[in-house]
């Protein structure tokens, strides 16, 4: 039997409850969004992940997702009806996803999240493309609340 926090260590270190901020640019890098996030990142079992992202914007919209996944094959894979996709553990230090958005046929995200040293801060960046050319990047810092 498989045991995810045993198999992707570096994922383990990412529980708990992480806040901070995603900044959307164009390919141009000209800002097109910027809202706060709160991620609740969890372990149910031995095989899932299950995150769950709540976003604030300045103006009082928020949106609430729930990203529950599964482990096999050293990957974490989701297939919701927002994204499918999976992760790996690059390095000590960093994770990589490849994803898409169900809501946006010829397109794929590629995300790399480093986490510091002391486990208390990581940074995220996302690379979007459609029809394989890229058209915005996502810029994400945050820091672990609990």
């Amino acid at each position: 039997m498989s045991n995810i926090r045993k198999d992707m260590p570096l994922l383990a270190r990412h529980e708990g409850v992480w806040e901070g901020v995603y900044i959307h640019v164009d390919k141009d890098n000209n800002e097109i969004d910027r809202h706060k996030s709160r991620l609740q990142c969890q372990f149910p079992s031995d095989s899932e992940y299950h995150q769950i992202n709540t976003y604030t914007w300045d103006d009082g919209r928020t949106e609430e997702i729930h990203f529950p996944s599964t482990y096999r094959d050293g990957k974490i894979w989701w297939d919701n009806e927002r994204i499918v996709g999976n992760c790996w553990e690059a390095d000590p230090q960093t994770i990589l996803l490849r994803w898409e958005r169900k809501d946006l046929p010829n397109a794929y995200l590629y995300e790399m999240i480093q986490i510091s040293a002391d486990g208390n801060e990581r940074a995220r960046t996302w690379h979007w493309f459609e029809n394989d050319e890229l058209f915005k990047r996502t810029c994400i810092k945050e820091k672990r609340v609990s």
